[in-house]
């Protein structure tokens, strides 16, 4: 059975609710896997909610949710509002929340989800996911709303969205970026710039709509 959220609602990685993982924005639909564990639908990302946040489910039928199906020039077409949407969310007071997808503040893979669900197009949760689902892309070919990946040789951990001109848009932390949304440069010669460009993984298109 679905439920879609009429409020915002914070996930957490543990029944025990010590550890943020994602938070459901209003709208979104779920379904119960079992007591307080929950499974978003729109890109399948499962946690647990606290047990009063249920009441901020609302009963959707047993199939309201359809995932988007779009092709890769209707996604490019959509490319400009993604870009405009974190360049609105840089612009608002934020500071970088893990796992946060709700303005004003985001983790570095919760923005970029939120500005292309902002659009109607889904695409995984987390940054290795992300990485894992864009078509590869070498980074003499990017192009504005390509994404870029950064992490150790084993897996991505932290992803930015590329603005034109080595500039590149993302929510960093405090040890190593901004505490919140700002601009970098791949070939910048600053702190900041410098950290990302040695922790450097790749490029992707996002070309399809996530199916969950």
């Amino acid at each position: 059975m679905e439920y879609r959220s009429i409020d915002n609602i914070d996930i957490y990685d543990s029944p025990n609710l010590d550890r943020h993982a994602t938070q459901m924005a209003k709208g979104r639909y779920l379904e119960i896997v079992t007591d307080r564990e929950v499974r978003l639908l729109e890109d399948g990302y499962t946690g647990f909610i606290r047990t009063e946040d249920l009441a901020k489910l609302q009963f959707s039928g047993l199939v309201c949710y359809y995932p988007s199906v779009l092709t890769e020039i209707e996604i490019r077409q959509r490319i400009p509002d993604v870009v405009a949407y974190i360049q609105a969310a840089s612009q608002q007071q934020n500071e970088y929340l893990w796992g946060g997808t709700v303005p004003p503040s985001y983790d570095c893979s919760g923005l970029i989800q939120s500005a292309f669900a902002s659009v109607g197009v889904w695409i995984p949760r987390d940054a290795y996911q992300q990485e894992g689902f864009v078509l590869p892309i070498r980074l003499e070919d990017l192009s504005i709303g390509d994404l870029i990946f950064f992490g150790t040789e084993l897996k991505a951990n932290h992803v930015a969205i590329y603005v034109g001109e080595g500039r590149y848009i993302h929510s960093s932390g405090k040890d190593r970026g901004r505490n919140g949304i700002g601009i970098d440069l791949l070939a910048g010669v600053d702190r900041i710039s410098q950290t990302y460009a040695e922790q450097l993984r790749g490029a992707g298109r996002v070309t399809h709509c996530y199916q969950a």
